[in-house]
């Protein structure tokens, strides 16, 4: 194609090799972590991503401000992303992403989360699951609830996205809130 300047395209071929696929599927806890940052700062609730429980056994020290772990593995299975407190009840969450447009996949979620949804529950905490439908960019906040009220129900390996509308409450996104769950959690808590 020639150009009305005399300029003459030229074929670019995409480098590839720069990008970072190391952070794919982490956009849902990213959005979630600054939602969080900005409630803590305008006061509003203390939310937080759990670490994972990690035991160290080999350290390098070549000095004391540059210890670096050589090796660690993990202790015991953690529970689920996030914990805090909001308008004086204990808030459990666990967020997932899927690429699927049809259903997300119950091996998502591990038994031991899903014992620990239900014991926060059962000792008046709130607890729910946070799912984003990436491909659809849709993301939803179902209830624990309705979580394990389909899993005593269904015997099927995934929860269809049909559930999701039904059951669960879509999130939009935002500026600040980017993710708003805590007005939704308001619904859940009676707006206490």
């Amino acid at each position: 194609m020639n150009y009305p300047t005399g300029i003459k395209k030229t074929n670019l071929k995409k480098d590839h090799s720069n990008i970072n696929y190391k952070n794919r599927g982490m956009t849902l806890e990213s959005e979630i972590n600054l939602s969080n940052e900005y409630y803590r700062e305008i006061d509003k609730a203390y939310i937080y991503k759990k670490p994972t429980p990690i035991k160290i056994t080999k350290v390098d020290y070549p000095s004391r401000d540059k210890a670096i772990i050589k090796e660690a593995f993990f202790t015991i299975p953690s529970t689920t992303d996030y914990n805090g407190i909001y308008k004086g009840k204990y808030i459990d969450f666990e967020a997932k992403e899927t690429k699927s447009t049809t259903s997300f996949t119950l091996s998502n979620i591990h038994p031991h989360q899903i014992k620990h949804l239900s014991n926060v529950i059962n000792h008046g905490g709130v607890a729910f699951v946070i799912v984003r439908f990436t491909t659809l960019n849709e993301t939803f906040l179902l209830p624990a609830e309705k979580l394990l009220s389909y899993l005593k129900k269904c015997k099927r390996k995934s929860i269809p996205l049909t559930y999701f509308k039904e059951k669960a409450i879509i999130l939009n996104d935002g500026y600040q809130p980017r993710i708003d769950y805590l007005a939704v959690v308001d619904n859940l808590i009676g707006g206490i």
